[in-house]
């Protein structure tokens, strides 16, 4: 007998996340500046609204693949 193991949109979402926090941190450990320059970089990154705005992108998505609607 074979098991049907459906893959759900929350498990799919999980897995880019994970991906993107990966990638993320491969991204640092490689760049060339120092340390210094990477975390200035990322303190004006975060003052400027790219967290938030990170988030807000991860929250949509998410809703998508729960809803399988695109939201505006």
């Amino acid at each position: 007998m074979s098991e049907d193991r459906g893959v759900s949109g929350g498990s799919i979402l999980l897995a880019f996340l994970a991906g993107a926090a990966a990638g993320a941190v491969v991204a640092l450990l490689a760049t060339p500046k120092s340390g210094r320059e990477m975390r200035e970089s990322l303190a004006s990154w975060a003052r400027e609204g790219g967290a938030g705005d990170a988030v807000n992108r991860a929250i949509r998505a998410a809703r998508e693949a729960l809803d399988g609607t695109p939201r505006a």
